[in-house]
């Protein structure tokens, strides 16, 4: 049987092999991952020229090399929306933007899954009232999770978790989220993995939603 085409593009660089295997663990083995960076083609020099303005301009990535980066949102919207206009030149039906940011200028027409919307919808659905616990990569993207989740009936609460880290930090991190005894817990970040969600839940009992695997069984349904 040949193998539908699934576009993702990461905010980084390509390869991210973690990215797709965590993505291939939650989709049908029918579906190719074809992934692709935002950053694809930039030297080192040139992705640390593109460092974010402010909090709400920071996004946070981890390169092939595994180093982790802060870049420019606006800067990898240029970029994201060149590799997203590829895939759809090649055919492909649906692209995954592989980040849970919001990106305005992106185009909303269908074709492209934002997994902030998916997971923002979800979130709605499953807790509509409550207290919302919330991973980030960056202390100042923590500082801003309440502007971007809160409600009328909901409290958010947030933990930074940089994605990468060893075992002990994210256990820190469960222990400090569990402590502020949040009703669902989401992961708001692409980067975060399986191996982080059931660490957390050596500590937190509650439920507790991973960006990347709700978003890619979308982008799955939208393609079968």
């Amino acid at each position: 049987m040949e193998k539908t085409r699934m576009g993702v593009v990461v905010i980084g660089q390509s390869p991210r092999p973690t990215i797709a295997a965590e993505i291939a663990a939650v989709v049908s083995p029918h579906f190719e991952i074809d992934l692709r960076g935002a950053l694809d083609g930039m030297t080192r020099s040139e992705i640390d020229a593109i460092p974010p303005k402010d909090g709400a301009d920071s996004l946070f990535t981890l390169l092939p090399s595994g180093d982790a980066v802060k870049i420019s949102k606006k800067e990898v919207e240029v970029r994201a929306a060149r590799q997203i206009a590829r895939f759809a030149e090649e055919g492909v039906a649906v692209t995954l933007m592989a980040c849970t940011g919001k990106f305005p200028n992106l185009p909303e027409d269908g074709k492209v899954i934002f997994p902030s919307a998916v997971l923002h919808k979800l979130v709605e659905a499953v807790l509509p009232k409550g207290r919302l616990g919330v991973f980030s990569p960056l202390a100042e993207q923590s500082a801003l999770i309440h502007k971007k989740w809160e409600r009328d009936g909901v409290e958010v609460v947030g933990v930074t978790l940089q994605p990468g880290s060893d075992e002990a930090a994210v256990d820190a991190a469960a222990t400090e989220m569990a402590a502020l005894q949040p009703d669902l817990v989401v992961m708001d970040c692409m980067s975060y993995s399986s191996a982080n969600k059931a660490r957390v839940r050596h500590t937190y009992k509650g439920p507790v939603v991973l960006g990347i695997a709700t978003a890619a069984r979308i982008v799955e349904e939208l393609l079968s």
